[in-house]
């Protein structure tokens, strides 16, 4: 063995005991039992073997068929395990349905199958094993590359249901680990699989690929601390109950049409301080208290502007009927949300 196939042995190994010591780590050692932990330790587990299958067979002769089929059988479950890790890392109280472990019967049969493969037959050049060896491939490629896809289609959903403007911080670090972790499978299976194309790439580059991959994922698996979260981080934020609330009492109650409604007045309405109050409307309305209780004002005030009878009422009048406690905060208010005067507003529309 030359020094540069040693250096390979090298780096393939270190890549398959260090997500070996990852998984001892999550499954053993991690304070936190959760779910999703102890899924990503059997992903690391089951990735461990397989990558020791692929430096087995390209540095050792004679390898039992049984220990190459098996390997490369763990495929059809890291990809199953991905995805419920995923749905673990996003869904709230997740729990694996018993009908999610017949989605491991492809590797049960494949394993029993490899029990009854014999060496003798397996080294023949008969078309008919090369056939079925191919055929088991690329089925287990396709298998793996189905449910990349289901997990990265399961990420792009919670994405979209979540924007990004309400996501908590948790919430935002577990979109961006899983993204990452998404990435780092499809550049595994791409090294892979091209391999089998007519060895478009040499096979030992997966597990280089691998280790490179799992140092990476790890390093950022603990700068961002998702070993400490779960999909109870997707929990309805109940700040947005809160300011749900505030909005009914604002807006479906017109509590704006009271002039001395204040933050203090409204946060006892919901069992909260000023400050905290505060923070919700500026956070979900993007606005101050000001701003959010006048927005709703000037709705009010452009109704009675453009009234049918609104040539019996002043500007004021209907200013104060608005909920405003003066003409010219009124004024500004009008024009800060509509770029016009209230009688230029109003000129405007009875013209039109």
């Amino acid at each position: 063995m030359g020094l540069s196939e040693i250096l390979l042995v090298i780096v393939s190994s270190a890549g398959l005991l260090h997500g070996l010591a990852f998984a001892i780590y999550l499954a053993f050692a991690k304070k936190k039992k959760t779910l999703p932990n102890y899924l990503l330790a059997l992903i690391l587990l089951f990735m461990a073997f397989r990558i020791g299958k692929s430096v087995m067979l390209n540095f050792g002769n004679d390898l039992e068929p049984a220990f190459i089929f098996i390997g490369l059988g763990f495929m059809l479950l890291i990809g199953p395990l991905l995805r419920w890790y995923v749905d673990g890392m996003t869904l709230v109280n997740h729990k694996l349905p018993r009908f999610y472990y017949l989605e491991t019967l492809p590797f049960v049969l494949l394993f029993v199958a490899s029990l009854f493969i014999t060496k003798n037959w397996f080294e023949t050049n008969r078309r008919e094993v090369i056939m079925i060896f191919g055929s088991v491939l690329i089925f287990i490629y396709l298998h793996f590359a189905f449910y990349i896809f289901l997990a990265a289609k399961a990420v792009k959903t919670i994405r979209q249901n979540h924007p990004e403007a309400s996501r908590t911080k948790s919430q935002k670090t577990i979109l961006v680990w899983l993204k990452l972790l998404v990435i780092g499978f499809v550049l595994i299976w791409i090294s892979y699989f091209l391999n089998i194309i007519e060895d478009t790439v040499p096979y030992i580059i997966g597990p280089i690929m691998y280790s490179i991959v799992v140092y990476f994922l790890s390093f950022k698996a603990f700068q961002l601390k998702v070993t400490d979260m779960d999909g109870d981080a997707f929990k309805r934020n109940e700040d947005v109950n809160l300011f749900n609330q505030m909005v009914k009492h604002i807006a479906e109650d017109k509590l704006y049409l009271e002039p001395d409604v204040s933050l203090s007045s409204l946060g006892k309405l919901v069992n909260l301080s000023t400050q905290k109050t505060s923070e919700i409307i500026n956070q979900y309305a993007k606005q101050n208290f000001n701003d959010f209780i006048n927005f709703y004002r000037i709705q009010e005030a452009k109704k009675l502007l453009v009234a049918e009878d609104s040539e019996n009422f002043t500007i004021a009048s209907i200013a104060f009927d608005a909920g405003f406690n003066s003409l010219s905060s009124f004024n500004s208010a009008f024009k800060k949300f509509e770029n016009i005067t209230p009688s230029a507003y109003k000129r405007k529309n009875f013209n039109n």
